[in-house]
């Protein structure tokens, strides 16, 4: 399913011919950042045809008014949205006169090529400019890794058919709207401006931005060059009195240093993050390409500097899922940066959740539940929850149990369990009082129960006892119980222990498999290779009353707590569940690919996890789903490198030690990636020949 649209490249991400029609793709893709903001790679120079353009700025967000048809009680309010922010890489070109619009001109030997190594943006192409003939321009931007307020370009103009005027006008548009606005409203308002600067602030949520540039024009024989520098400070990080003096201060300094020694220091800002993550695959440049895309788009989205930030299900790639938090992060990122990046990083994030524990009681409690229990949202950017579809808000409760073992995952691999005391127990503590009031005693069962449920696999809605949700809220209540000391009582204690030990957890002994949930095999047991090609994606295909009916699976859902819990199962128990589901399982979820890759090795199908595992790295790149215009899939990138590490590298945490049982695809030469633990670097590299550990 290789898409020849993107040439294969170690290190790079080519696009090598002009496509109008794969705009829109091509800005998910050549979306560039560092943690602090980032944009869609859209064009400097005027562009009339279709476009999604975005820039957008960590933290900032706006509460979207909810829409819904029909209301239900505890619904929220709202649905924030991380905002499209100022256009801050325009740049007026005109030739001749002539305004430079490739939806326009005739275009030949157009080139995009985004640089991984280095985290640079370049273009290149040739217009027909009428009365001036052809003009080479490129482009080259980068927002920089090493000051992280700062935007650059270098936009070059060559007339090749004789001299022609060049005009090079920079500007700052504020102007701006999100695409999926609720009420098409505009979400920012001026606050100043001058001929070089801007000041924004969001309504509602009274954020401020300034936007300020810097700029100087060189022209050298043909050629005239512009550099552009932006500074771009928020009010997160600056007193509102200070945002444009501070944003100009920015420019400034990097006008006055010059755009080479910039460029400087980006490479040596990206090649630090690259020291301990690259991941090198030798002998598959599509394998290899696919896995530092996924790990450049992670470390261009989230960097640990800020504990008020997390991971949106797109960075800064799109607009779609509101820039929001979810589930993602625990599940997927934590291990990712644990890994890579160092403990700190990962403390981050659950500090986020940590942090945001008052509103995880709010949450539970307007859905009735009492005495601190804790449901974190689905969908977040404060604590609250934000997300207005019922069977996600209200039943997609098995988020509960992820950020739960997130922590358990963090402290087995750092060994804090200083961590564990002060941060994790409360948190542990409410998730679990949580659970224990969600699940209701069945007479008929003479088990506790878990009813009206949405299992990580969203083609099933309002379902009793979803295995994955009912094994990870036995397995809270444990582990809450267990590491939870004098915080509770005895009495709470025994009831935990109590309902842990009394969960019902659907199986079909028969099969030999853990059922998915109550009702399942009620459904007609057709298979994905069943399906008509041409009516996939099934969600674009379907009606949703066809998919309820089916036996369709969107993502691993069973699957997903047998690779959270794989040491308490044996390899026949991962294998039968295996063999079944991934039978019928569309992979219609980007989070989905890489637990089946994992299990698929670890059960010794390396040609499937290899399938998987290609799947989840080249999501994106290969346009799987038929959604890239709309952004990247970002925390399903983690996934990716889980699919190497934990599954081709077989990465597993055994008491206090890392351990590695690995297996390499038939096609691959070499693998080697190197893991941080407890202070130690650890570099791994498997041949045919074995695996050498340093």
């Amino acid at each position: 399913m290789k898409n020849e649209y993107i040439k294969t490249d170690p290190w790079r991400i080519i696009e090598d011919k002009w496509r109008p029609e794969r705009m829109k793709a091509s800005e998910s893709l050549f979306s560039i950042g560092n943690g602090a903001m980032g944009g869609r790679g859209n064009f400097e120079e005027a562009y009339s045809g279709p476009s999604l353009q975005g820039n957008y700025i960590g933290g900032v967000y706006y509460p979207d008014k909810t829409r819904v048809g029909w209301w239900k009680n505890g619904y929220p309010e709202y649905f924030a949205k991380v905002l499209n922010s100022a256009f801050w890489i325009g740049i007026d070109v005109k030739v001749g006169g002539v305004q430079i619009d490739l939806a326009k001109l005739p275009v030949s030997d157009f080139r995009r090529e985004l640089d991984m190594k280095r985290g640079v943006l370049t273009r290149t192409f040739t217009v027909e400019v009428p009365g001036v003939g052809k003009v080479r321009c490129e482009a080259v931007r980068f927002v920089s890794m090493a000051r992280t307020e700062l935007g650059a370009i270098r936009y070059s103009v060559t007339p090749l058919n004789g001299e022609a005027s060049v005009e090079l006008r920079p500007y700052i548009d504020a102007d701006v709207r999100n695409e999926d606005a609720n009420y098409n409203e505009k979400f920012w308002e001026e606050v100043s401006a001058t001929e070089n600067s801007v000041t924004m602030r969001t309504l509602k949520t009274g954020f401020e931005v300034c936007w300020a540039q810097e700029s100087e024009t060189i022209k050298k024989g043909k050629t005239t060059t512009l550099y552009k520098y932006v500074g771009i400070c928020s009010s997160l990080n600056h007193a509102r009195e200070d945002l444009q003096k501070a944003a100009e201060r920015v420019a400034f300094d990097a006008r006055k240093a010059g755009f080479d020694a910039m460029l400087v220091e980006q490479e040596k800002a990206w090649a630090e993050k690259w020291a301990t993550c690259d991941i090198v695959i030798e002998g598959d440049d599509e394998a290899q390409q696919g896995i530092r895309y996924c790990i450049f788009m992670l470390l261009q989205t989230y960097t640990g500097r800020d504990s008020r930030l997390n991971i949106g299900p797109k960075g800064f790639t799109g607009e779609k899922y509101g820039g929001s938090t979810y589930w993602d992060t625990e599940a997927y990122c934590i291990p990712f940066y644990l890994a890579t990046q160092g403990e700190e990083v990962a403390r981050q994030l659950l500090l986020y959740r940590y942090n945001q524990l008052d509103k995880a009681i709010e949450n539970a409690a307007k859905l009735g539940f009492k005495n601190g229990a804790a449901l974190y949202p689905m969908v977040t950017m404060n604590g609250e929850e934000c997300h207005n579809e019922w069977e996600i808000t209200f039943e997609e409760i098995h988020r509960n149990g992820s950020i739960a073992f997130a922590i358990y995952n963090y402290v087995r691999y750092t060994g804090d369990v200083g961590y564990l005391a002060e941060f994790g127990v409360p948190v542990l503590v409410g998730i679990a009082r949580f659970w224990a009031q969600r699940a209701t005693w069945s007479e008929a069962k003479k088990a506790w129960v878990i009813l009206g449920v949405t299992g990580p696999n969203e083609y099933e809605n309002n379902v009793n006892n979803n295995w994955f949700t009912n094994y990870i809220a036995r397995w809270c209540l444990d582990y809450a119980r267990e590491v939870a000391g004098d915080v509770i009582s005895k009495e709470e204690a025994e009831q935990w222990s109590k309902i842990a030990a009394g969960i019902y957890l659907p199986e079909e002994k028969e099969l030999g498999i853990f059922l998915q949930q109550d009702g399942y095999m009620d459904k007609e047991q057709t298979l994905v290779r069943d399906l008509d090609p041409r009516e996939r994606p099934i969600n674009q295909k379907w009606s949703w009353d066809r998919i309820l009916r089916s036996p369709f699976i969107k993502q691993a859902d069973v699957l997903q707590g047998l690779y959270y819990f794989q040491d308490r199962f044996d390899r026949a128990t991962i294998e039968r569940n295996f063999r079944f589901y991934e039978a019928r399982t569309v992979h219609e979820s980007s989070l989905s690919p890489c637990v089946h890759a994992i299990l698929a090795a670890r059960i010794g199908d390396v040609d499937k996890a290899y399938e998987m595992y290609l799947r989840a790295s080249r999501l994106d790149l290969d346009d799987y789903n038929h959604e890239n215009e709309e952004g990247c899939h970002i925390t399903s990138m983690a996934g990716s490198w889980l699919s190497v590490v934990e599954g081709f590298g077989g990465m597993r945490v055994v008491g206090d030690e890392l351990t590695f049982d690995a297996v390499l695809p038939p096609g691959w030469e070499a693998l080697s990636f190197k893991v941080v633990h407890r202070g130690r670097v650890v570099s791994v590299r498997i041949d045919k020949s074995g695996v050498v550990i340093k």
